[in-house]
Formats: C-alpha cells, sequence, structure tokens
C-alpha cells in the first residue's frame, strides 16, 4: 500500500482502533448497498420516463415524421409507443446489472486495502487472469456479448412474447448471462444467451389472422372468395374489432385442392398477438355467412 494514499491513511488510523477496521468494512458495505440503490433508483426514473405513455408516443411519431412514411396511423403509433418503452425496460435491467457488478467490484477492492492487503498486483495481474478465466468460461462471455447484442438490437425486450426454440413465452427479465421466459403453463425458463440460435418475436409489427375454409367443387368459387372477403371486411369495420385489425382489403386465395374440397384462405392483417381472437371471431361470422349463402363445404357424395 503506498504511504501518503487516502487508503493507506484510513488503514493506519483503523490499526490503531481494534474495532476500527470492522466498523469501517461495514461503513464501505453500507455506502456500496446505498450507491447502488441511488443508482438503480436513477435508471428507473429514466426508465419510467422513456415508458410513459404519453412520452413514448411523441417520441414514435417524432421517429415517423424524420422516416419514409408521410403520415402514422394511431394504431402504429401505439406499436412503437409500446416497442419504445419495452425497449426502455430492457435496457434499464441491463444497466441496473451492469452498475451492480462496478459498485461491488469497487467496494470489494477498498474492503481488500482496509484489512491491509496489497491489491495493487491483484489489478496489474488481471489482465493475465482474465485471459486465463476466458478460455475457461468462453460460455459466459459468449452468453454476455449475445445478450448485449440482442437488447442494442432491439430483437426482443420485456414483455414481448417469443420462441427461442427451447421455449416459448413471455420474456420476464433480461440479464447479463441469461433470459427468463414465462410460458404459457406459468413455467419459468432461464434460457443462457449465448445458446438462443435463432428468436421469433411474436410482439413487433404485426401478425396475420388465417382462417380456411373447405369448398365443394361444385360452388363457384369466385363468389365464395367475394363472400369471404366482404365478411372479412365487415369484422375489420365493426367498432369493436377496429383496434385490433391493421389492414384492409384482406386476401383470399386457393390454397390447395383435395380429393373432397378446394382450400379457400382469408388473411387479415392484426395487431400483435391478436391474431388468434381475430381468427376465432372470423370463423364463426365465415361460418354463418357460408350457411346463409348455402355454400356446401366440401364435395358429397356422387
Amino acid at each position: 500500500m503506498t504511504a501518503g494514499t487516502p487508503l493507506a491513511s484510513l488503514h493506519t488510523w483503523a490499526l490503531d482502533d481494534p474495532f476500527a477496521v470492522a466498523g469501517t468494512i461495514a461503513g464501505t458495505v453500507v455506502l456500496a448497498f446505498l450507491i447502488r440503490w441511488l443508482v438503480r433508483r436513477i435508471i428507473g426514473r429514466t426508465v419510467s420516463t422513456f415508458s410513459d405513455n404519453a412520452f413514448a408516443r411523441r417520441l414514435a411519431r417524432a421517429r415517423a415524421a424524420h422516416g419514409s412514411q408521410e403520415s402514422l396511423h394511431d394504431e402504429t403509433a401505439e406499436v412503437i409507443a409500446e416497442r419504445t418503452a419495452a425497449r426502455a425496460r430492457t435496457v434499464g435491467a441491463l444497466l441496473g446489472s451492469i452498475a451492480t457488478f462496478i459498485i461491488f467490484a469497487v467496494a470489494t477492492i477498498v474492503v481488500l486495502e482496509l484489512v491491509g492487503l496489497d491489491v495493487t498486483p491483484v489489478i496489474a495481474s488481471a489482465g493475465v487472469v482474465g485471459i486465463a478465466v476466458g478460455f475457461g468460461a468462453q460460455s459466459l462471455i459468449r452468453d454476455f456479448l449475445t445478450g448485449v447484442f440482442m437488447i442494442f438490437e432491439d430483437q426482443y425486450g420485456v414483455g414481448d412474447v417469443v420462441d427461442t426454440g427451447q421455449a416459448t413465452g413471455t420474456v420476464e427479465d433480461v440479464g447479463l448471462r441469461v433470459t427468463k421466459l414465462r410460458d404459457e403453463n406459468g413455467v419459468l425458463w432461464y434460457i443462457p444467451n449465448g445458446s438462443i440460435q435463432r428468436i421469433g418475436n411474436k410482439s413487433q409489427g404485426w401478425a396475420v389472422a388465417n382462417v380456411e375454409v373447405p369448398v365443394a367443387y361444385s360452388e363457384d368459387l369466385e363468389r365464395v372468395r367475394e363472400m369471404l372477403r366482404g365478411t372479412a371486411e365487415a369484422l375489420a369495420e365493426d367498432p369493436a374489432w377496429q383496434g385490433d385489425i391493421l389492414a384492409v382489403p384482406a386476401t383470399c386465395s386457393v390454397e390447395s385442392m383435395t380429393p373432397d374440397a378446394v382450400l379457400l384462405r382469408v388473411q387479415l392483417r392484426t395487431q400483435p398477438l391478436r391474431q388468434n381472437e381475430v381468427a376465432r371471431e372470423l370463423r364463426v361470422r365465415v361460418k354463418d355467412a357460408l350457411d346463409a349463402g348455402d355454400v356446401a363445404y366440401k364435395q358429397g357424395p356422387h
């Protein structure tokens, strides 16, 4: 320990009093927890600001104003606002983890100095030790770097529903090493970031509601297609469903032909995670429309 430094003077003072060492160490630990609480509070307030719906919506409209689109629908602005809020929460969780690591690492070095250990060789050899640990802990480094790139590339965020290949669920936390997913059965999955080879994000942008209808060969396909398209567009104009459906007109196409029927598919673009509800309602309306139009669902016996 270098003479004349503040820590050296503090250590010399501590040795004069047997109880001073424990008190000083306890004070250092308490100070570390206090700084950690303060930093995380600042991060939390910043995240809350960016997560505020009004602020996020203003950011979304400003972002659209500088983009290629001339106008932005309210539904699209809401989607971008939600993505901004989710990304802010995710980056906040990452910054909180990094801040905790740095604060307690510094506190550990200070405590070692206070008890009389010379930490200069430890710090000087940190590079060599880091290389040695790096070869033995490549998976940890890969997990960390993969997690950082996933967050800053906005591949997913807290609150997104994602498919990682290993599990599908809602992202509850993104850490330095693992991502926590809660699946539909309530199981919490801990997935190392480096083991994720692909991400399917079901919460970004938009989704598609698909309804397939088998129709008999004897039916006029063009008439049935117009019937399906009209039913889908009537659903899109329903005030109860306007917020869930993003684009009209609906698309209706012939997907395949089987020995029994011609398979038609009608599609509507929806808000993320709302495609299943829209598809369920559309099936009910399609069934009613086909019954009203006396359309046969498949080829009957000859």
